[in-house]
C-alpha cells in the first residue's frame, strides 16, 4: 500500500479538463496520485468536501524589486502574497530591482535574493533596452524565460525605452537564442505628447492623466510590435492588454500564423476610469483602466478565448509614492497577485466561463508558453 506526505481527498480536481471528483496523493511535493477513492495512507490528509481544486497559480508578470529597492517590497513579502492567492510560481520582471536585470551580474544578483527569500519557485525575465543589446545572450545563457522591452517610458531612469531600431535588433538576437520578446505596448510620442501639453497648462489632475494615454497609443504599438516581431522571426508577448481591440490586433495576427500571445490583467477587467477617480493613486497604471464599454469589450475577447492568460502586473511601491496632487507624477503600479486568484474566479463564474478555461488562465497556458515543466496543470 503506497504511503503520501499528504492526501487530499474529495475535491473536484480542474485542469485542462473539466472538473472531476478525485483524491490527489502528494510524495515530497510532487502529484504521485490522483484518483477516485485513493487507497494508501499518508501523513497527513485534507478533506475538501467537494470544493474546486484548481492548480497552482503561474504569475508570469510581478516587480517584487529586489535586490536594491527592497523598501518598495522584496521577494518575501511578494511571494508571500501570491502564495496567499494560491501562487506556487512567479517570473519576475527586469526592472525597478537596482541594478535591473541586463547582464549576468544583475541576473546571479536577483537569483541569489530570490534563492534566500522566496517562498514560491521563481524564473527571471531578461531587460531589453539601448544599453544591453551586446548582454543579451549572457541573459539568455544563464536561464532568462525571455526580454522585456518598453515601448513608452518605464517610470525609472535605469531601464530605457527600446526604440524601434533597439527593440528590432533585440527581437532578431530573440529569434536566433528561442527566447520570446514581450513588450510594454503604448506609443511614446502620443502619450508622451499629450501629457507635456496637459501638464504646460497645469491639467494635472486624475482624468488629465487617463486622456494622456488614449487606446490608439495602445493599439499602433501592439500592431507595431507584431510587424517588427514578423519580421524579425521572433516569438511576441504582449503584457497587460487593456483593450478588446487590442486583444483582436493580437488574435488576427495568430491566424495569419504570427506567433504572438497576450495577457490581461485583473484590474482591467473588475475596474474602470470611473474607480480610478474614486480610489486615486491606488488605481493609478499603465496602460490605464479604461470605460465601461471598454472593459465589456475586453471581456468578451476573454470569453471567446482570445486572452492566453491574467498576469497580475504585481508593481508596489511606498505609499508615499501614491500621494501628491500631480497624478502624473504619482507612481503607476497596483499590487495585485495577492488577489488573482480570489477575483478571477468569482468574476469568470458569473460569466459562466467554465473552470476548466479558468486554469488555462492563470495557470497553464503561462507555463506552456514559457516552457515550465511540472507547472500549470493538475497532472503527475
Amino acid at each position: 500500500m503506497p504511503h503520501f506526505d499528504l492526501i487530499v481527498r474529495n475535491g473536484s480536481v480542474v485542469s485542462s479538463t473539466p472538473e472531476a471528483r478525485a483524491d490527489v496523493g502528494i510524495i515530497d511535493g510532487v502529484f504521485a496520485a490522483i484518483e477516485l477513492q485513493l487507497s494508501g495512507t499518508a501523513c497527513d490528509e485534507i478533506d475538501l468536501g467537494g470544493a474546486v481544486v484548481y492548480p497552482g497559480v503561474v504569475d508570469p508578470h510581478v516587480h517584487f524589486n529586489e535586490p536594491g529597492r527592497t523598501e518598495w517590497e522584496g521577494w518575501a513579502s511578494g511571494s508571500a502574497a501570491l502564495a496567499a492567492s494560491g501562487g506556487t510560481t512567479c517570473l519576475e520582471m527586469p526592472l525597478n530591482a537596482i541594478p535591473p536585470t541586463l547582464d549576468r551580474a544583475s541576473f546571479d544578483a536577483k537569483v541569489a535574493a530570490a534563492e534566500r527569500r522566496s517562498h514560491v519557485d521563481f524564473g527571471l525575465w531578461g531587460g531589453l533596452t539601448p544599453q544591453n543589446l551586446d548582454h543579451l545572450e549572457d541573459l539568455a545563457d544563464c536561464g532568462v524565460v525571455g526580454f522585456k522591452a518598453f515601448m513608452s517610458a518605464s517610470g525609472t531612469d535605469d531601464f530605457q525605452r527600446a526604440d524601434d531600431d533597439t527593440l528590432f535588433q533585440g527581437m532578431t538576437t530573440a529569434a536566433r537564442l528561442g527566447l520570446p520578446v514581450a513588450v510594454h505596448a503604448e506609443n511614446e510620442d502620443i502619450t508622451a505628447g499629450i501629457a507635456a501639453r496637459l501638464r504646460g497648462s497645469g491639467k494635472t489632475s486624475v482624468r488629465d492623466y487617463l486622456t494622456s494615454r488614449p487606446v490608439v497609443a495602445e493599439l499602433e504599438a501592439i500592431g507595431r510590435a507584431i510587424t517588427l516581431a514578423d519580421a524579425a522571426g521572433c516569438a511576441l508577448h504582449v503584457v497587460h492588454v487593456s483593450t478588446g481591440n487590442g486583444v483582436a490586433i493580437i488574435a488576427e495576427a495568430q491566424g495569419r500564423g504570427i506567433d504572438v500571445t497576450c495577457e490581461t490583467c485583473p484590474h482591467y477587467l473588475l475596474f474602470t476610469d470611473e474607480d480610478v477617480e474614486r480610489i486615486g493613486a491606488l488605481a493609478k497604471c499603465a496602460p490605464p483602466l479604461r470605460d465601461r464599454q471598454t472593459r465589456e469589450e475586453l471581456w468578451s475577447a476573454l470569453e471567446m478565448g482570445d486572452v492566453d492568460w491574467i498576469a497580475s502586473d504585481h508593481s508596489p511601491a511606498p505609499l508615499s509614492m501614491k500621494a501628491g496632487d500631480d497624478f502624473f507624477a504619482v507612481w503607476g503600479g497596483i499590487s495585485g497577485c495577492q488577489h488573482l486568484l480570489a477575483a478571477i474566479i468569482p468574476a469568470c463564474l458569473e460569466r459562466r466561463i467554465p473552470s476548466a478555461r479558468i486554469a488555462q488562465l492563470v495557470a497553464t497556458n503561462a507555463a506552456d508558453r514559457f516552457r515550465l515543466r511540472g507547472k500549470g496543470s493538475i497532472a503527475i
